[in-house]
């Protein structure tokens, strides 16, 4: 497996080039098709791990190699390295042997001594250097030093849960198909099946252990999705009644389009601009037996696809940082820039109110986000209040990432 950590490095190359890991990880598979299963899985997990534990391992690359090197690449090899030292159970001689190598075929092996000094630097000094990179407020924190700023200043009581719970393995969080079954007889089946887990909520059952999610019982069949129990607060709050007319925008992948389903036989449009991502949403629908109308279109502009016939129900799934499901996407952290939030604001603005447009007298209108940044939450709600007159908060909740869900914003308005 001595090819995986290199891989592993040009992955990491790609997210700072700006890819997303779900796409780097996704071309990298593709690409090598030759690996088996448990190469695949290795190759998974030091790249999640590695951007997971990115601060810290920066930190320690530094106190071994101070100044930076030449080639990005050695940088990136020996981060990869140094995860694999401190997470995996990988013998250290072999993740040293397989990054020397690694090295000699970069910049013509002169490095090959260094990376092959400082890895075994490290595993000799390993608790001093760890114990100095766990006094560092970046490395300890995981998460760049203007992002921890910003949730201090929101959460003053909350932070340090928030950083710890993003920083996490997330937990594998299920809602069972109401059609299908209760979670009391999913559960039973869970059991049956050696897993274990416990019910969250109406729908919503978590395993102690994540599986694979072929190996969970009925998923095939649409017995059961994968859903952050968070998530699934969305279709309850929009009061569904049979044969409303409904708009999911921005639906991809789908996973709140096929509750709403799940619940009420209601008339529903699943919109999304990514013509891949809303194969997606049938994808889903199809192994939920579960029928919608798709359409790839542009939410914030309805001159293109809107009919003229108002809708009852509007889930407004805006376009967001993303900040709440980071322990989901640890690449998120690193890829965002204090500057985003003011495009991404202007973004979830004008979809809110092209949106709005189209919602019917006496119809509910629910604004979400996966992200914990006020910005694009409460205080993107005040404004659409006020250039709404029209419009009344009936409730909000701002959920912040922990062990049962991940973080995100709802607020639900009714026009008047």
């Amino acid at each position: 497996m001595h090819h995986i950590q290199r891989l592993a490095a040009d992955i990491l190359g790609r997210i700072e080039a700006g890819t997303t890991l779900t796409d780097a990880l996704a071309d990298a598979q593709r690409q090598q098709e030759q690996l088996t299963p448990a190469e695949r899985g290795a190759l998974q997990d030091l790249s999640y791990g590695s951007l997971r534990h990115l601060g810290v391992l920066r930190h320690c690359l530094r106190q071994l190699v101070p100044r930076p090197l030449p080639e990005p690449q050695l940088e990136r090899l020996l981060l990869v390295a140094l995860y694999q030292l401190q997470h995996t159970r990988a013998a250290p001689y072999a993740v040293v042997n397989e990054a020397v190598t690694s090295a000699s075929g970069i910049a013509r092996g002169k490095f090959k001594g260094l990376v092959n000094g400082a890895l075994r630097n490290f595993l000799r000094r390993r608790d001093e250097i760890l114990d100095a990179a766990a006094r560092d407020d970046v490395a300890a924190a995981n998460h760049p030093d203007w992002w921890v700023a910003r949730l201090r200043e929101a959460y003053p009581q909350q932070w340090q849960a928030v950083l710890a719970a993003s920083n996490a393995h997330p937990p594998l969080t299920l809602r069972v198909n109401r059609r299908e079954g209760s979670v009391a007889e999913y559960l039973a089946q869970l059991a049956a099946a050696g897993m274990e887990a416990s019910a969250l909520g109406d729908e919503a059952v978590q395993l102690a252990k994540p599986v694979a999610v072929r190996d969970l019982p009925g998923f095939a069949d649409g017995a059961v999705s994968v859903q952050d129990e968070g998530a699934q607060r969305a279709a309850h709050w929009l009061d569904l009644q049979p044969g409303l007319r409904v708009l999911d925008a921005c639906a991809a992948p789908g996973g709140k389009t096929g509750h709403m389903l799940e619940l009420a036989d209601v008339e529903l449009t699943a919109l999304d601009i990514d013509a891949a991502r809303l194969a997606r949403v049938g994808d889903n629908l199809q192994r939920l037996g579960l029928n919608a109308e798709l359409r790839q279109a542009d939410a914030a502009r309805p001159q293109d696809w809107w009919d003229g016939r108002p809708f009852d129900r509007i889930l407004a799934d805006v376009p967001c940082s993303a900040s709440g499901v980071v322990r989901r996407h640890p690449d998120i952290k690193w890829l965002r820039r204090p500057g985003d939030f003011a495009a991404l604001g202007r973004q979830q603005a004008a979809m809110a109110d092209a949106l709005w447009t189209l919602l019917a007298s006496g119809g509910k209108m629910l604004y979400a986000t996966c992200s914990i940044f006020p910005e694009e939450n409460c205080q993107q709600l005040e404004s659409f209040l006020r250039r709404h007159p029209d419009a009344v908060r009936l409730k909000e909740e701002q959920l912040l990432p922990c062990e049962r869900h991940d973080g995100f914003y709802y607020a639900l308005l009714e026009k008047h």
